[in-house]
């Protein structure tokens, strides 16, 4: 095999942005202030997007489809508190097909993560009522230990399913099942990434870079200029996580690397998955594209609830060090 034709990266990231895509709808008798926290995929010539909500209920998860990014902003979205899901707390989505079961899963969390199935990912009425995955939280996330858990998301190899989460403490934390015992079993939870409290803040996303046994972590951090993201890589889910590319803090996407931005920096997202099964796998031979929310740098209300998130789409410009595993 050949390796990619392009350049070399010089081991850094640049993007540019799209304009926001999509933004909230009418959800009487609420109102809804935001859409935050996507996760995406492509099956049945669509792409399937859920999201958290921001209203003056509180929060919530809802679900939107279309056949191009172009007709996004007017697919209707679908709050899924109206279907056996249900009401109540209900936050930062992930969406995956679960092969070994023919199922849809979408995890999320509910104060600890919780997880509903459907056979047809097309009816959001389908899905069924919400499950918790712990019986009860492990003692790493509680006091004086840990800070709670938020924004889990799972992958899986050939033999173990692993859900990962973050704390807004600067930590990654990592849990376990056999793929044969999923959803049920999960234990063993650990820290896998230790950085200060603002350098590894929330929101991790995982992946499989495809044609190599090379995993990807994204965690969103802090800074001065707004959210932004740092990426690292691994040879196994249970292996160490070292720093992707050259520049300091190991930035991914950030006010400084995207071009057009519209946003005060980049925050809580999802790469565009070339697969849509439980191996999370990204295709570095194709351009990167990340899908994430952003809020208007000039609208600073009192309420977290009320910042005025949107969904909004970034593509790779050019080499970087994702597309430098590409081999053909």
């Amino acid at each position: 095999m050949s390796s990619s034709s392009l350049a070399p990266s010089q081991g850094t990231f640049h993007w540019q942005s799209s304009a926001p895509l999509v933004g909230p709808q009418p959800d009487p008798p609420q109102t809804v202030y935001a859409v935050k926290d996507p996760s995406v995929v492509f099956a049945n010539g669509k792409y399937h997007v859920f999201m958290t909500t921001a209203g003056s209920k509180g929060w919530g998860i809802a679900y939107t489809s279309f056949a191009d990014w172009s007709s996004a902003s007017t697919a209707p979205i679908f709050p899924l508190d109206k279907s056996p899901i249900g009401p109540g707390y209900r936050a930062a989505p992930e969406v995956f097909y679960f092969a070994p079961q023919k199922l849809w899963y979408l995890i999320f969390q509910g104060g600890d993560p919780m997880y509903s199935t459907t056979t047809n990912i097309e009816d959001p009425m389908s899905w069924s009522p919400a499950r918790p995955f712990f019986a009860t939280a492990p003692d790493i996330t509680k006091p004086p230990a840990g800070t709670g858990w938020l924004d889990f998301y799972i992958i899986c190899n050939d033999t173990k399913c692993y859900l990962f989460n973050t704390d807004d403490n600067g930590h990654v934390m990592r849990s376990e099942t056999s793929i044969d015992q999923f959803p049920n079993g999960f234990h063993n939870t650990v820290i896998v990434i230790d950085e200060p409290r603002d350098d590894a803040f929330e929101g991790s996303s995982h992946y499989r870079v495809k044609g190599t046994n090379t995993y990807l972590t994204v965690v969103e951090a802090i800074s001065p200029k707004g959210r932004y993201f740092r990426i690292w890589k691994s040879d196994g889910l249970e292996g160490a996580w070292v720093p992707l590319g050259t520049a300091a803090k190991n930035p991914f996407a950030t006010g400084d690397n995207v071009g057009s931005i519209w946003s005060e920096g980049i925050s809580h997202g999802e790469l565009i998955r070339d697969t849509k099964d439980q191996t999370q796998v990204i295709d570095p031979c194709k351009p990167l594209q990340f899908l994430f929310q952003g809020n208007d740098p000039l609208v600073h209300p009192s309420d977290y609830i009320q910042l005025p998130y949107r969904l909004g789409l970034l593509t790779a410009k050019g080499p970087n060090p994702i597309t430098d595993m590409c081999v053909k």
